[in-house]
């Protein structure tokens, strides 16, 4: 990760220090791993994998998303294209709450926290992508 690149560059005033983001992350992907368990085995379909399919779906896109930004913006430096897909991820997390709740009411909500945190990193991607 290049931290001198990102350092240099001009930033919300809301921007937190550097060191929140890796406890808030870890935090994130807790409850991300404990949303997906809770909606694999329980909900209102019970263990039957083969009724969750859209939920699965909607759960690996976004997950894919979350993957890639990074490697726009830290790896190749591309704050406009990481900007839309940190929205498109900010989109998909939206669907997958909503299609969660279908299923289990916990595992949408364990999610929420997720989507206030990516709601703020939007915010915070969209300023560099404006002041830069």
């Amino acid at each position: 990760m290049d931290m001198n690149w990102y350092k240099s560059l001009n930033r919300s005033k809301l921007t937190p220090p550097s060191w929140v983001f890796a406890p808030a992350w870890t935090i994130l992907y807790i409850t991300i791993f404990i949303s997906f368990v809770v909606l694999v085995k329980d909900g209102t379909t019970g263990g039957d994998i083969n009724t969750k399919i859209p939920q699965l779906l909607l759960f690996c896109l976004q997950l894919g998303l979350n993957l890639v930004w990074p490697k726009l913006f830290f790896g190749k430096h591309l704050i406009g294209l990481s900007l839309i897909d940190i929205l498109l991820l900010w989109v998909v997390i939206f669907f997958t709450i909503i299609s969660f709740w279908q299923v289990s009411h916990l595992a949408a909500i364990l999610l929420i926290p997720y989507f206030l945190w990516v709601s703020f990193a939007s915010y915070l991607n969209y300023k560099i992508f404006v002041l830069n």
